[in-house]
């Protein structure tokens, strides 16, 4: 049986649960820091702004996962409830991040929104065959793109209703 992506980070992370800051609605994977600032703006005018951790690589956003799961499964915390996604991060790519989350039970039900740049169809393809709950094509208009990252706030954490994980 193949390892788990998340169960191999677990030791390094309990043998350093000091390491931990917090626990977070929204995880924003995003390597761009202008992307990542003008999503963490958007979503704070919509007041998500004391809910959000932003990690900028995949295997940063994999320990995250795996410190909240390590949390919450001692009763002092929870996973976040949603995940904005990078497909093209550089390092551990998105796709990967995205297959790893979707095939953890403890992770599958967090819903993921893809944001990305990419229009290749086979990223699109391949991001809902692994499990993605939303690919949206960030707009390159700075006003467009507030819109629409403060829609996906508002839609997935004020009108979806998510189960307790």
């Amino acid at each position: 049986m193949q390892n788990n992506i998340l169960q191999e980070m677990e030791p390094t992370l309990q043998s350093r649960p000091e390491t931990w800051t917090g626990f977070a609605d929204i995880l924003l994977v995003e390597d761009n820091p202008s992307d990542a600032e003008m999503t963490m703006r958007a979503l704070a005018g919509c007041g998500f702004a004391p809910r959000i951790e932003h990690v900028s690589d995949g295997a940063e956003a994999l320990q995250y996962i795996a410190s909240a799961n390590l949390f919450a499964q001692k009763g002092a915390g929870s996973t976040p409830k949603l995940i904005l996604l990078d497909l093209k991060l550089s390092g551990l790519g998105g796709l990967h991040v995205l297959r790893g989350l979707k095939a953890d039970e403890r992770t599958r039900g967090i819903p993921i929104v893809a944001l990305t740049s990419s229009k290749i169809g086979i990223d699109l393809a391949e991001s809902y065959k692994l499990g993605v709950n939303s690919y949206v094509i960030k707009p390159a208009d700075p006003f467009q793109f507030a819109e629409v990252i403060a829609a996906i706030g508002r839609y997935w954490l004020g009108i979806n209703e998510l189960p307790s994980l």
